[in-house]
């Protein structure tokens, strides 16, 4: 395992976006979420909020057809919602892959977020098996699978298809310990060691950035490890890990100061998204409290984070 390097404020500082003063939105890249299922709606809402907080020019929210009502009610008005083919569970259905790939083309997308509160319906995890490798067809700098995205991409038993994670894809992968265990068929994942070791690997053998989350959330591109130290026990709330997507997919669309190769810059935007959130999730402990802190102050505090870092 290779020495970890602790983050901190100097670190993320140079990686984060800048924005020029001759710009337009086009420069910040469009991130589409692909997200949500009946009863998890919210999700989706919470990952476009991390987005839009994260500085993406553009954000999309495509999720089931039947939820474009809660999307037009409950979406910040700059995120845009598209409605995709749905099973009657109210999932996303395996034939919208291929229309998705076309639009994601049309359209332009630079980032894509795969997983908040998709559900594990067998044909919404059909529908992620055959997004992933045609997204190879797209000009997209930046896939983030979480949650149901990620382990939709887990081999399946019986199955003639392994896991199809990484293949050259430019992807980042941001599971909690209770998913990549499921991943892993139940390796264990006792304390930060563990999940350095773990993250390194997995990295390393999918040839993908590891956000492996938790206290002191581990960051690895097989190569280089960084542990993150802002964030706190109020941050384990329904929701906080949807914003964290969002915000990841969203840096990934954008440029920091430094020039990088593609592999780099997913490091570093995966790096940045983990501190800022940790810090957002710490200036609201201190205006709301361990216990009364929400996912939805975390992603309006994620401002006050940048502002402290910039």
């Amino acid at each position: 395992m290779t020495r970890p390097q602790i983050l901190s404020a100097r670190t993320i500082r140079p990686w984060i976006p800048q924005r020029k003063a001759n710009s337009h939105k086009g420069d910040y890249g469009h991130t589409l979420i692909v997200a949500g299922s009946k009863g998890m709606s919210g999700a989706a809402m919470l990952s476009s909020l991390g987005a839009l907080r994260g500085g993406s020019g553009l954000v999309t929210v495509a999720l089931p057809e039947s939820l474009q009502p809660i999307a037009a009610k409950f979406l910040r008005p700059e995120a845009m919602s598209l409605p995709l083919p749905e099973t009657r569970q109210g999932t996303i259905h395996q034939k919208a892959a291929a229309f998705l790939t076309e639009w994601i083309r049309k359209r332009k997308v630079t980032s894509l977020a795969v997983g908040p509160g998709l559900s594990r319906d067998p044909r919404t995890i059909q529908f992620v098996r055959a997004l992933y490798p045609l997204l190879n067809q797209t000009e997209v700098s930046g896939i983030v699978l979480d949650a149901d995205g990620f382990l939709a991409l887990k081999a399946m038993r019986g199955s003639p298809s392994p896991i199809i994670i990484g293949k050259g894809l430019p992807t980042i992968v941001t599971p909690h310990a209770g998913e990549m265990t499921q991943f892993c068929d139940g390796t264990s994942l006792r304390n930060v060691r563990d999940r350095m070791e773990l993250a390194e690997k997995f990295a390393k053998l999918y040839r993908v950035v590891c956000v492996l989350k938790g206290h002191r959330t581990v960051i690895s591109d097989g190569e280089r490890t960084y542990v993150n130290p802002t964030g706190n026990p109020g941050m384990a709330t329904g929701g906080s890990g949807d914003v964290l997507t969002g915000l990841i997919a969203a840096l990934v669309s954008q440029k920091s100061k430094t020039t990088m190769s593609p592999n780099a810059r997913l490091l570093q935007s995966a790096c940045v998204g983990v501190y800022v959130h940790g810090l957002a999730g710490d200036i609201g402990r201190n205006e709301k409290t361990e216990i009364s802190l929400i996912a939805g102050d975390i992603a309006e505090s994620i401002p006050k984070a940048f502002k402290e870092l910039i």
